[in-house]
């Protein structure tokens, strides 16, 4: 198992900007220190706790400070961007990063980030098909380019003067393009089957319950037969809520406080994905009652928390209950306490790692 980064961080909405963009970037350096394999970051343009704006600038204050994480948008939410602004932009980033990019799209999940670029009464799964369609046309074709969707149209043929390099679409640098990923949320996803067949990979996202990031796999696999490839768990990643201490009772206090970050990711979620429908998300069956999901009983359930012997249990056994997985993303939270924050990182590198894989060895 490998070791990876994910984080769509959601941050005290009195915190300032400036210290909350200072750390969430400090975790990255961090996770690239220790050997983390993979870092990925979200983005929200209207959300003033997940307050990333743009994964890809983000990504970008990185290059140079790293030497070998791979970095990834996790996501670009495709309807909200023109396909020419992505493929431009990702192209770019791809290049400056050597390579060291995975392209992680989405159609979004954030409803006031619909509505502000005005595609919330829009069928946004369609809009996503379309732009990242477009965009893999775009990186295929040479101009002039023409284009034609029901969102978007592209075209360069009046104003291509080839001959000075004016009308080129950039591509990137990986060939055909970046490996591409998906954070699937649903349980029993079918856009993980039809992401799968194109040969794309998936996240299961952190904050599902184990039945359904065990229900991810049989989706896949359908894809990836669909496909005609193998399905590789190696080609899974599995993000999930984690805080290793020196002890127990450190990382319990740290955990269960109050105003524990992770109590506040989790509430802020639980608020989200109510409103919006999707409490089932944390449901542990479904025809659980709405009113049985309660912030305790999904603290519970999705944080693994305690010494690093106790957490390198706790996530042998979640593996053994959702399948083997090839990448483990630690899930970022708010640094509360810098300390503790980054000692976490570290004896999760360092102590449960090496722990794990030595019982998937034997």
């Amino acid at each position: 198992m490998k070791l990876g980064f994910f984080t769509m961080p959601i941050h005290p909405l009195d915190k300032d900007w400036r210290q909350s963009l200072r750390e969430d970037r400090e975790a990255f350096l961090l996770a690239d220190k220790l050997g983390f394999v993979e870092g990925y970051v979200g983005e929200h343009a209207t959300d003033r706790a997940e307050n990333i704006t743009s994964a890809a600038i983000f990504i970008a204050s990185l290059i140079d400070a790293t030497k070998t994480i791979k970095l990834g948008t996790g996501t670009i939410n495709m309807p909200n961007a023109h396909p020419v602004a992505t493929a431009s932009q990702i192209a770019m980033l791809d290049h400056m990063l050597d390579g060291r990019f995975i392209f992680g799209i989405s159609p979004g999940g954030l409803l006031s980030d619909a509505e502000a670029f005005g595609n919330l009464d829009n069928d946004r799964n369609a809009m996503f098909v379309e732009a990242i369609d477009a965009v893999l046309e775009i990186w295929k074709r040479e101009p002039p380019y023409n284009i034609d969707g029901k969102f978007w149209t592209i075209k360069i043929e009046r104003q291509a003067m080839l001959e000075v390099g004016q009308g080129y679409l950039a591509k990137p640098l990986q060939k055909p393009h970046p490996p591409i990923v998906v954070t699937v949320v649903a349980p029993f996803s079918k856009g993980v089957t039809e992401a799968a067949a194109r040969g794309w990979e998936p996240i299961s996202a952190n904050f599902l319950m184990p039945e359904w990031v065990k229900s991810h796999w049989p989706k896949y696999a359908e894809g990836c037969a669909r496909g005609g490839r193998p399905a590789d768990p190696a080609n899974w990643r599995v993000a999930k809520s984690i805080f290793v201490a020196d002890d127990d009772k450190t990382a319990k206090a740290y955990v269960t406080d109050p105003n524990s970050p992770y109590r506040f990711y989790y509430s802020q979620l639980l608020t989200k994905l109510a409103k919006v429908g999707r409490i089932e998300l944390f449901k542990t069956r479904r025809d659980q009652p709405d009113s049985d999901v309660t912030l305790d009983g999904i603290c519970n359930e999705l944080i693994v928390y305690g010494s690093p012997d106790k957490v390198a249990d706790e996530l042998l056994k979640f593996r053994e209950r959702v399948g083997d997985f090839g990448t483990l993303l630690y899930a970022g939270k708010d640094w509360r306490d810098p300390g503790l924050a980054k000692r976490s990182m570290t004896l999760l590198a360092e102590k449960v790692l090496p722990k794990i894989n030595a019982a998937i060895k034997a």
